[in-house]
């Protein structure tokens, strides 16, 4: 309890600070128990919004983000319900606002950073049951990155110098024997898709700026999907920023580590140490976050069982689950 008061009485100095209205909303990273943006969040967004903004919009509004990614569609849909709710959106980054997350910060009307905060390319990943299988891993995939197939048809060209039609054919027969021809195609349509939101929700965020520079930049030209863009970086790009004062980032940072130790963020999942010297353990696992001053809390949580098991040789730990979703905390 004593969390929770402290969280809702900092979200409620920042609020009064920065003259707005905040929902949190943090998918987790903890090593085994991570989370991504999912479209099943978007009723739980318009929980908070409904009682936040009491059936008017509101004049501001500020998303406290935190996330690695997740659904490219689930992102613009949040995006898009956030705007209908205020005249201006801002989005708070305490650390962490990668992939998905980024293109969400693309849709709003300034992007609010401290020094620790980092954003990221929005080149998706393609994740099918016709992926390239892990060896030796029945039933896993590998994840196809849409820029790799893009840059592997451009080192062919550019570097390896081929440009007869023939050839190239060839190149692609190869690659289609690797990587099923349907993936292929969807590599196409979300390239094009991504670049297609990109410059939807920039209309938001810069109406006259250069959107080509920074959607290039996002998509292609960082070279790696797991390059990072901190706050210089970010003003380099043309993307609207306010680097967050003292005052803003002591309150940004107070909340973040309120929810990093409620989540466990920094603590891998372990099932060995839980156990410890006993035969059977229950966990509970708290891995997402919405959480508003009006509207409450809602956790994604993991609940079950640990059980060891001892042979001569080994230790096996049985893991049976026995809830997993979302559960509601006024």
């Amino acid at each position: 309890m004593r969390a929770k008061s402290s969280r809702e009485n900092l979200l409620k100095s920042l609020e009064k600070l920065r003259k707005t209205k905040i929902l949190v909303y943090v998918t987790g990273d903890r090593p085994g128990w991570e989370t991504q943006i999912h479209q099943e969040v978007h009723s739980f967004f318009a929980h908070h919004l409904e009682r936040m903004s009491k059936s008017s919009k509101l004049p501001k509004l500020s998303l406290f983000l935190y996330t690695r990614g997740g659904n490219t569609l689930a992102a613009w849909s949040l995006v898009n319900l956030l705007r209908q709710y205020c005249n201006e959106l801002e989005i708070i980054i305490p650390s962490k606002a990668h992939s998905a997350g980024t293109l969400m910060c693309l849709g709003s009307n300034f992007i609010v950073m401290t020094k620790q905060s980092t954003l990221g390319p929005i080149d998706p990943n393609i994740n099918t049951p016709l992926n390239p299988a892990v060896p030796n891993m029945p039933g896993h995939t590998i994840p196809v990155s849409v820029e790799a197939i893009n840059g592997y048809i451009e080192l062919v060209k550019k570097e390896f110098g081929i440009k007869n039609d023939q050839a190239l054919a060839e190149v692609v027969k190869v690659l289609s024997e690797k990587i099923h021809p349907l993936v292929l195609g969807e590599v196409y349509r979300a390239r094009a898709q991504i670049k297609m939101l990109a410059n939807k929700l920039l209309d938001f965020h810069i109406p006259n700026g250069n959107k080509e520079k920074i959607v290039n930049f996002l998509c292609t030209d960082s070279g790696s999907h797991d390059y990072t863009i901190n706050i210089e970086d970010a003003k380099d790009l043309g993307l609207q920023v306010e680097e967050a004062d003292k005052r803003n980032a002591e309150l940004i940072n107070s909340i973040f580590e309120t929810i990093s130790r409620q989540l466990e963020l920094n603590i891998p999942f372990d099932p060995k140490k839980l156990l410890n010297n006993k035969d059977m353990v229950d966990y509970n696992c708290k891995r997402a976050l919405i959480q508003s001053i009006e509207g409450g809390k809602h956790l994604f949580i993991s609940e079950g069982t640990l059980t060891k098991q001892c042979n001569e040789t080994n230790i096996i730990i049985h893991n049976t689950p026995t809830f997993e979703g979302w559960r509601y905390v006024k």
